[in-house]
């Protein structure tokens, strides 16, 4: 079990012949609550995302998904439980410092600069070191789409595309781990489906994901684990195949049950 520390608290000096073994996971919940006020949307969420994985978290509408994503991300602080990145606790840790360690959230809506052109969004990313030649074969090669808009304001493509878009400046920073929201709000079937190819790949790549949906067959398709939320709880998780068939009993019986 990897050891559990606070952001800044050095590890103890270990041999030269001993090197440290890699994480088992590149980010846990472990245990946590939180909520607004007095409310508690959380009741003792624990989730684990291992390397090079696509982990969906399915729920409906209210569920504490979203509140859950903004935990991990360091958007909101839980009053209990811990977060981990690679091992490493980092309660308190500010959404900079994750970033810094390699979390990198898409939030719902998108991350896009709407004002400039699809090229000019990619060189954002040039401070990374990379080159904007490199940056724009890498994206075009990934969503072929966005090479026929290059030109093009990113505020007037299709939300599709500013979802390509955002993904695609997300995978410049070379990042561990992407935190995505409700990744097919608003899209067509198709899109979609051309999304989650993306996802599936950018893990084979080595970039786990988190991603947040409430619609549970898109996501399912793609994922190495998936867990469901209902009222803050996780009430099943394991292999797509293991939710799936739990599915009506975790989410809807609970949903018409009047869960919200």
């Amino acid at each position: 079990m990897p050891s559990e520390m606070s952001v800044g608290e050095e590890r103890p000096s270990t041999a030269a012949s001993e090197p440290e073994a890699a994480p088992e996971y590149v980010l846990e919940l472990r245990d946590i609550r939180a909520g607004y006020t007095e409310i508690e949307i959380l009741h003792g969420v624990s989730l684990a995302i291992p390397p090079r994985s696509v982990v969906g978290v399915l729920g409906p509408n209210g569920a504490g998904k979203t509140t859950m994503l903004r935990v991990a991300a360091g958007l909101h602080q839980p009053t209990h439980g811990d977060l981990l990145v690679a091992g490493r606790r980092v309660n308190g840790a500010s959404p900079d410092e994750l970033a810094r360690r390699g979390l990198c959230t898409i939030p719902e809506g998108r991350g896009i600069f709407p004002n400039l052109t699809v090229r000019e969004n990619l060189w954002m990313a040039t401070y990374r070191g990379m080159k904007r030649g490199e940056i724009e074969d890498a994206t075009y090669e990934r969503f072929p789409r966005l090479a026929d808009r290059r030109h093009q304001r990113a505020g007037t493509l299709s939300g599709g595309e500013q979802q390509m878009l955002s993904i695609a400046r997300a995978i410049t920073t070379n990042p561990a781990l992407l935190l995505l929201d409700e990744l097919s709000m608003g899209l067509a079937p198709l899109i979609v489906e051309q999304l989650y190819e993306a996802v599936h790949q950018i893990a084979k790549d080595g970039v786990s994901v988190l991603v947040v949906e409430q619609f549970a067959k898109t996501v399912l398709g793609v994922a190495d684990l998936a867990a469901i939320i209902v009222g803050g709880v996780v009430r099943l998780s394991g292999t797509p195949a293991e939710v799936e068939a739990g599915l009506q009993a975790a989410y809807f019986g609970e949903e018409a049950a009047g869960v919200r």
